[in-house]
């Protein structure tokens, strides 16, 4: 089983019929990935804790954690069965890898980093859904640690995604002309040169590494789901961009295949 990252955007992602991100998730199931899941582990860049955390529910309900967006923005429902035992499985996986103080959250549902994308991609709200939690004060390493932990659920079908951006400067946007700003596409043609050159510690090091590294993040929490990704692919993943495109002049949605065959 593939993993991926997904670069999620604004939360209009979900109505916006303008944003090509929208039409590439929905057609997700026809074209990017035809396999079918017994799961979806999502790592979502909105769930940020001091150690990680998974949210072990019967029945995910839909977080509005957004403010200001159109009402019916807050009318939206993705009631996906949760994954209690993926959860656990989780849980367990990350103890066994030395992660410590790993915690379960029993009330806590999707925030708009998982739901958004997945009611696009899997309208049916048919497959149980596990959220993971980010530590933004760790660093690249240690989610690409994370993620090798969590290589073993693959085997058993379940479909691992970062949700999180390629670039994340909300204070920083372009002129509105259709143009980006080149601090943003030099970041994202970075990141796809070190992804597909295969240079995954290049990437756990992209303080160092990156052009404009904290400009394009000036926090971490939305770069780290790659990692997460990254790391459940393995060393030997091919990496592939799936799709690119811009809003406001510098919000990448640039989004990653890591074929582990």
């Amino acid at each position: 089983m593939d993993t991926f990252f997904l670069s999620h955007g604004s939360p209009m992602l979900a109505i916006d019929e303008k944003l090509p991100a929208r039409h590439f998730l929905q057609t997700w199931q026809g074209e990017v990935f035809r396999d079918r899941p017994t799961a979806v582990l999502m790592v979502s860049a909105h769930w940020d804790t001091s150690d990680p955390c998974v949210n072990v529910v019967d029945r995910n309900s839909t977080i509005h954690d957004f403010y200001n967006f159109p009402k019916p923005m807050y009318q939206l429902k993705y009631p996906a069965p949760g994954a209690p035992k993926l959860a656990q499985k989780v849980k367990e996986l990350l103890t066994n890898a030395g992660f410590k103080n790993v915690k379960e959250d029993k009330n806590r549902g999707l925030d708009h980093g998982a739901w958004v994308p997945l009611m696009l991609m899997y309208p049916e709200t048919d497959i149980p859904v596990c959220q993971l939690s980010v530590q933004s004060r760790r660093d690249g390493t240690h989610h690409y640690n994370m993620g090798r932990a969590l290589r073993s659920l693959r085997d058993e079908g379940v479909l691992i995604i970062g949700s999180g951006s390629a670039t994340h400067n909300l204070r920083i946007f372009g002129s509105g002309d259709g143009s980006i700003l080149p601090w943003a596409k030099e970041f994202d043609a970075w990141l796809e040169d070190a992804l597909v050159g295969g240079r995954y510690d290049d990437v756990n090091h992209y303080e160092q590494k990156a052009p404009h590294a904290k400009t394009a993040h000036p926090w971490p929490e939305h770069f780290y789901p790659l990692h997460v990704a990254m790391g459940a692919a393995g060393e030997e993943a091919k990496s592939e961009l799936i799709h690119r495109s811009w809003e406001a002049g510098s919000l990448s949605y640039a989004s990653y295949r890591f074929s582990t065959k």
